[in-house]
């Protein structure tokens, strides 16, 4: 691995490690995370000669169109579950920062492995905390709701669960989302 890919590499896990401790701690995830990280992203995607991206085994820079656009494509991807209120608005500018990095495909690949992790970190603490039927009711509650409004003319909305179970610290599940993702770009470019 050449130096410059193996300095990219650890600044985006010190910032990865940083954003899952934080939110591990103190469930928000700070801005000045989020910016220092997209200065950082930007940085190193306008200054590395110019190729296939950061983490590819070619390596080389995306340039600031690419970064840019991949901070959109992380931002456009979660802001929709932030305004269902199903994550924090500090999730979505850490996908959207992680689009600095990666650019437009690989945050969007990012975004689905994170999803898929937080399902299951979603499953592993609600076996380990007990409150797996109250997750189980509060979905069906949802369900039943939008099929019953679906029905009728009425403007879809999700009533609230009466019993909430808890936040997670999604940013463990975006860490694993990015892991997932840069395994799979050396996978894929390796081959």
């Amino acid at each position: 691995m050449d130096p410059t890919a193996l300095i990219t590499l650890t600044a985006l896990a010190a910032l990865g490690a940083l954003a899952v401790t934080h939110d591990l701690l103190f469930r928000r995830i700070p801005n000045s995370l989020v910016l220092v990280g997209m200065a950082l992203g930007l940085f190193f995607q306008s200054y590395s000669h110019p190729g296939a991206g950061l983490f590819s085994l070619s390596g080389g820079g995306l340039g600031l169109d690419g970064a840019l656009l991949g901070a959109l494509t992380g931002l456009a991807l979660f802001l929709p579950l932030y305004a269902l209120r199903a994550m924090g608005a500090g999730d979505v500018k850490l996908l959207a920062m992680l689009g600095v990095w990666l650019g437009p495909t690989s945050v969007a690949w990012t975004a689905l492995w994170t999803l898929l992790a937080g399902g299951v970190l979603a499953l592993v603490v609600a076996l380990w905390s007990g409150v797996l039927r109250q997750v189980c009711m509060n979905v069906y509650v949802m369900l039943s709701t939008s099929v019953l409004h679906g029905h009728g003319r009425h403007r879809l909305a999700f009533e609230a669960p009466t019993e909430t179970t808890g936040q997670l610290p999604y940013a463990v599940a975006i860490a694993c989302g990015l892991a997932a993702e840069l395994m799979r770009l050396r996978l894929l470019v390796g081959t």
